[in-house]
C-alpha cells in the first residue's frame, strides 16, 4: 500500500472553517464512493489553524491521473469540489486551479 500527504489552505475565516468542518462530518455518500472506487483504501485529513493535510493510503489500482479523469466526468464530485473553493484557498506556489499540493516526507523513523 502506498501512502501520499497532501496539503491545502482554507480561507482564513472562523466561521467558514468550521462551515468546512460539519461538511465533512457528513461528506456526501457519492463523494466518499468515488474515493473508495478509485484505489484510495483509507484517507484523513487534519485541520491546524487554516492548513489541511489529507493523508491517503492507495492500492496498487490507484493513480491521480484516472481520478482527476473520473472527476472530471463525475458531477455530484463537480459539484462538490465547486462547493468546498468556497473554503478552500490554493498554498503559494500552486498553479492556477490547483488545491491539493503532495509534501515532500523529509523524516521516517
Amino acid at each position: 500500500m502506498r501512502r501520499y500527504c497532501l496539503a491545502l489552505d482554507l480561507v482564513e475565516d472562523a466561521k467558514l472553517i468550521e462551515e468546512y468542518k460539519l461538511y465533512h462530518q457528513s461528506v456526501w455518500p457519492e463523494i466518499k464512493e468515488s474515493i473508495r472506487l478509485s484505489g484510495i483504501e483509507d484517507m484523513e485529513i487534519y485541520l491546524t489553524c487554516n492548513r489541511l493535510f489529507m493523508i491517503m493510503e492507495v492500492n496498487e489500482s490507484f493513480s491521480f491521473e484516472a481520478k482527476g479523469a473520473a472527476d472530471m466526468v463525475n458531477p455530484k464530485v463537480q459539484e462538490w469540489e465547486s462547493l468546498m473553493w468556497k473554503f478552500q484557498q490554493a498554498l503559494p506556489g500552486a498553479k492556477p486551479g490547483e488545491k491539493w499540493i503532495m509534501t515532500d516526507r523529509i523524516f521516517k523513523l
